[in-house]
């Protein structure tokens, strides 16, 4: 099984949420959360805020990370670990290699036009909305 992990960023204001365009396959072209793969020995926690840090610059000292749930896609072979936060203060972001935008939380996240994940990001949104992990 593959092992990956996307994180859903929220703007301090918990206003907006955090995305990059896909430059490659698979959805290029398409929002969606930074994340990656889940390195062997590494521990889930760690992996998620290394990935958010190699891909935008946030640290841990700038976000309390929560793990909301698990995807898991049988047929592919990938377990989706999604884990969400919202920004305690203003954060310069340093994308990697996948352009960096701030999008307002009420798009509609379940058009697979454009957004990756099968209209997944509207209902892992909704879920954590309902959470409360957006809040301050």
């Amino acid at each position: 099984m593959i092992r990956c992990n996307v994180v859903m960023v929220f703007s301090p204001e918990g206003d907006s949420l955090l995305f990059c365009r896909r430059t490659r396959d698979p959805f290029c072209g398409k929002f969606n959360m930074v994340g990656g793969h889940i390195e062997p020995g590494e521990s889930d926690e760690e992996a998620a805020y290394r990935e958010l840090e190699e891909e935008s610059g946030i640290g841990r000292d700038d976000i309390h990370l929560s793990h909301v749930m698990d995807m898991i896609y049988r047929v592919t072979g990938l377990e989706l670990q999604i884990w969400a936060g919202r920004l305690l203060r203003p954060v310069e972001l340093r994308a990697e290699d996948q352009p960096l935008f701030w999008l307002s939380v009420d798009e509609n996240y379940f058009d697979a036009e454009r957004f990756a994940g099968n209209g997944n990001i509207g209902h892992i949104l909704r879920e954590v909305l309902a959470a409360g992990i957006a809040e301050k």
